[in-house]
């Protein structure tokens, strides 16, 4: 909590030197307080937040979940650090570099601004708030400073225009503010098209910038939250993996409730259920056996439940299950003298279970 009071102390700063440029046109913050600034909003906060939420986590239903899709991360990482770049290019830079880096350094304070936008979407909005808003504020003040700063290098120095491409930067760099930002933040497309091209060759897929932020959990972004519907966080069965195979083949019958949470049922689940209460009543120091034994399984699964998540993999599981089923089914039929009530009040709902009078 305190280093996100400290973070939001900084943004409070950043804040009012842009404010300042507005309204004076001259930044209060020297280049060394804008440059330190830089490394502890730029640089620390982003890497420790990504060391914490993001490197070596993986999507997880029951643990802390990765940020980004550990699939598509090189590709945000990427954008992560040429954003870093331009912004550090900008503060460090004592002459103009070529035409050419100008306006790609431009472009990366643009693109920053841009991710650290959708990031209000994605991450939590406290962490927002004092992590990306104060870089969204920098990179703005350093992005109508560097204008200012551009012409006035450039009256001084002439750049070399020997190719038709820095021709047309020093031209482009030469506009008013008015005109040049704009067909800044357009450029951000072509470059777009083309750092995806080129992370081709690296394995990454041409909507991974998309796919970074939507194939995740339990994020403002994410599209696969429906994935940890029949998770059972701390006790992972492999009947409830099972049930998320495909409808045809697993054939769920309704919804049930565990631990407060909505599952998917199918009858191997009901029935998987229904035989372990059987044995926990009939024979409950076995039963305590086979349960420390079996959440084992639960722990295994749980570590790698990326895999399990696949519909063919709970598929196969489904299938290996059919012979234990069919043995719960003959011990239910063979030691119970209801057991279709058994198995049909599994994962009822508190509310469901009063109405019928079931008392467990």
């Amino acid at each position: 909590m305190g280093f996100l009071i400290v973070l939001g102390f900084f943004g409070l700063i950043v804040l009012a030197d842009l404010l300042h440029y507005l309204v004076t046109g001259a930044k209060f913050l020297n280049r060394f307080w804008t440059q330190f600034l830089g490394i502890i909003v730029v640089f620390i906060y982003p890497i420790l937040y990504l060391f914490v939420e993001d490197f070596g986590l993986v999507n997880d239903c029951c643990a802390p979940t990765a940020t980004f899709s550990p699939g598509h991360t090189f590709t945000i990482y990427l954008w992560i650090v040429f954003g870093m770049w331009a912004f550090f290019y900008s503060v460090y830079r004592k002459d103009l570099g070529s035409p050419i880096v100008e306006v790609l350094a431009n472009i990366g304070l643009f693109v920053g601004i841009i991710l650290n936008v959708i990031f209000l979407f994605h991450l939590e909005f406290e962490l927002w708030l004092v992590g990306s808003l104060p870089i969204i504020l920098l990179f703005l003040t350093t992005l109508a400073y560097n204008q200012k700063e551009i012409i006035q290098l450039l009256s001084e120095k002439k750049l070399a225009t020997d190719s038709m491409i820095t021709k047309w930067a020093v031209r482009l760099l030469w506009q008013s503010p008015l005109v040049k930002l704009p067909i800044f933040l357009l450029l951000v497309l072509p470059l777009f098209v083309v750092v995806t091209t080129i992370l081709l060759l690296f394995g990454q897929e041409p909507d991974s910038s998309i796919k970074a932020f939507t194939q995740t959990y339990k994020h403002g972004l994410s599209q696969l939250d429906y994935m940890c519907d029949n998770v059972d966080c701390g006790g992972h069965y492999l009947c409830s993996v099972a049930a998320n195979g495909h409808e045809q083949l697993v054939k769920p019958i309704r919804l049930g409730v565990r631990n407060g949470g909505v599952i998917v049922c199918n009858r191997q689940l009901l029935l998987s259920n229904a035989f372990e209460e059987l044995m926990e009543e009939r024979v409950p120091k076995f039963h305590r056996f086979i349960r420390k034994n079996y959440n084992r399984v639960g722990d295994m699964v749980h570590k790698y439940y990326g895999v399990f998540e696949r519909k063919w993999v709970s598929d196969v599981i489904y299938i290996l299950m059919k012979p234990l089923e069919l043995i719960f089914w003959l011990v239910l039929y063979s030691f119970d003298q209801n057991p279709e009530n058994r198995i049909a009040k599994q994962y009822l709902s508190k509310k469901d279970r009063d109405a019928l009078g079931v008392r467990k």
